[in-house]
Formats: C-alpha cells, structure tokens, sequence
C-alpha cells in the first residue's frame, strides 16, 4: 500500500467579479476511488484545513450529471483537510495538486506546498497535478533555480477552453506561464481526456475529464515501482 496525499484549494472569493471558485469534485474523486479500490490511503490537506471550498459548479447536472461526484462531497469524504503546513511529506508517496481554478490562487505560490513537492520528489515519490493543479509545479523550484518543469513535457488546462472573459479575471494565464518553461502540450481537443508524464516522476493532466485517467495512470505507476 502506498500513501497519497491529494492537495485541495481552501477556495477563493472574488467579491469584486462575484466570482467563487475552489475545488473541482471530479478531479479529486475519480482519482480518489481508483486509488482506494487498488488498496492505497489518500489522506487530504489544504492550505487552511478543515473544510475546503468545492466549485459547485462540479458538483452540478452539467458536470455531475448522475450526482456521483456531489454524493461523494455530501458524504463529507472532503470534509476534514490537514493543513500544508502540518504536513510531513516524508510520509507519502505522491503528491496529487487537485485542479479547479481555486488553484490558481492559493496553491500556485504557496511555499509549504512546493515543499512538499520537492521532498516527495527528492524520494523518489510522484508528483501529480491535474487542470489548474499543475500551476504550483511551476514555482516549485530545485537547487539550481529553475522550475522542477524547466524543460519537460506538460499539461493543464488551455486557455482557447476558459470560460469567457474568466483569463480577463484570473491572476495569471496557465497555459502561458508553463509555456514560458516547459514544453506544453494540450494534446487533442477532440479526444476526451490527456494526461503526460514530464519524467517517471511527474505525471500532469489536461482537464476535469481527464480525471479517471489520472486515477488509471497513477495506479499503473505505483504497481510497477511496487
């Protein structure tokens, strides 16, 4: 069994924009049950603790379409978070950064996170990032400077597929700023669901429908370095 520590927003209010965002339900418990069935612990953290802000949207007919993912929430499998602070991550063997565009704004800079990161990656451990949630990998930087991305293949969500006029609000576009280090791929648009490993240790994915890939490739991956 291994241990995974999945990485929540606490959530974002922009009063201004009447814009609430958060968490995306999808992306972290299509992962979240794959993991589980194939005998691994996911433990959750958030910047606060506690109980983290969920982007309702993700948990709506549209996206959430049979509610599975809104029964899992109401079931309050996402209500007691650890803070990054408090957490040891030389307790895990992964690191997944759950996306929704509240990542964009508490998880992408926050230093106890990229610490986190670095450690599990310094031993040996993986690194996941999915939509929104690679935007932390690129302010999490090595010995040397530079992104622990510089170079590598990713990718997240795109900027032709943001909502209209959301770019105009957001702190930072994704796509261009790993663009500016990294070797960004969105793959096919048409397809329904992308995910890239960087190297043997970072894996990113696209979208919210790209979630039980993730799932499937993290599974895959810990099986065979188990």
């Amino acid at each position: 069994m291994s241990k995974v520590l999945a990485v929540l927003s606490s959530g974002y209010k922009d009063e201004e924009n009447n814009y609430h965002t958060g968490w995306w339900g999808e992306e972290l418990f299509a992962p979240l049950q794959a993991l589980e069935n194939a005998g691994h612990q996911v433990d959750l953290a958030s910047p606060l603790g506690g109980k983290p802000e969920i982007d309702k949207m993700s948990i709506g007919e549209e996206y959430d379409s049979q509610g599975t993912y809104k029964a899992l929430y109401e079931s309050g499998r996402a209500d007691d978070t650890q803070k990054l602070s408090e957490v040891n991550p030389n307790h895990y063997d992964v690191v997944l950064v759950v996306g929704g565009h509240g990542a964009m704004y508490d998880l992408a800079k926050n230093a106890d996170l990229h610490n986190i990161i670095n450690k599990i990656y310094d031993n040996g451990g993986i690194i996941a990032a999915e939509c929104h949630g690679p935007a932390p990998l690129i302010w999490t930087t090595r010995p040397d400077g530079k992104s622990i991305i510089t170079g590598k293949k990713v990718t997240g969500y795109p900027d032709e597929i943001e909502p209209e006029g959301l770019l105009d609000i957001l702190p930072f576009s994704l796509e261009q700023e790993m663009r500016n280090i990294a070797e960004y791929d969105q793959g096919d648009l048409n397809k329904p669901a992308y995910a890239v490993w960087a190297d043997d240790q970072i894996v990113t994915s696209r979208d919210p429908f790209s979630s039980e890939l993730m799932g499937e490739e993290l599974v895959k991956a810990l099986k065979n370095k188990g």
